[in-house]
């Protein structure tokens, strides 16, 4: 146990990082195999401490289960909560329901309603994120913390440096989000020009599955793109 308390020393630091270059390879292969099989998918966030009875579950279950029906294949994060619901409204629809799990200490484990062959587990997180913004067509932000802002302000800090194509970024929730969006719109844009008036057209704020729907496929017409399934 006290070894275990030594701090390592530089040549221990150095020796762990190169090997685990190899593991990290080995995750980006195999994401990259299993991903490219599947296709591109519409991405569903939030959080992992959303409980069955909260009604930011159902709607993303029923999110899931509509953007399902209309051909498309939907991608969590394979844990609890919002991904929960994700997953089973796309297996309730009889649809690709694709689970990207991390092991986390407290909140993370596998939801029972990804497809078996679709189940991913990562160790690191940047690997996991390349996954979804690689094979994503689409973010649906649904209510969380920390690891939801993450997810929507990278996706949006690459489309807007044009690191990836534009593809529709919504957040659900107009009462969750509506105050960050204000902050961004006046302390950001109008008190100290951070940011661009047309970035904020990359955000779509809504609060149903229909609305949700809506700009997914008028963004597939937009661009002759179909859906994926």
């Amino acid at each position: 146990m006290r070894d275990e308390q030594i701090p390592k020393n530089w040549n221990q630091v150095k020796t762990n990082d190169s090997w685990a270059i190899f593991k990290i390879m080995g995750e980006f292969v195999n994401g990259y195999e299993k991903m490219s099989r599947i296709g591109p998918c519409v991405s569903i966030f939030g959080s992992a401490r959303t409980k069955p009875d909260n009604p930011h579950y159902k709607l993303a279950e029923n999110i899931a289960k509509k953007i399902t029906e209309n051909g498309y294949g939907v991608i969590t994060g394979g844990g609890p909560g919002i991904m929960e619901a994700g997953n089973k409204g796309a297996h309730l629809a009889g649809g690709t329901s694709v689970g990207l799990n991390i092991a986390l200490p407290f909140e993370q484990h596998d939801n029972p309603y990804i497809d078996s062959d679709k189940n991913i587990d990562f160790d690191y997180f940047f690997v996991r994120k390349v996954m979804f913004v690689k094979y994503s067509q689409g973010f649906v932000v649904m209510p969380g913390g920390f690891g939801t802002l993450d997810e929507f302000f990278e996706a949006l800090t690459l489309i807007q440096t044009h690191k990836i194509d534009k593809f529709p970024i919504i957040l659900v929730g107009t009462e969750f989000w509506g105050g960050l969006f204000e902050w961004i719109k006046t302390t950001l844009l109008e008190a100290n020009n951070n940011v661009s008036a047309e970035d904020l057209d990359l955000v779509h704020l809504v609060d149903t599955e229909d609305e949700v729907l809506q700009i997914l496929n008028d963004f597939y017409n937009e661009y002759n793109l179909s859906p994926n399934f």
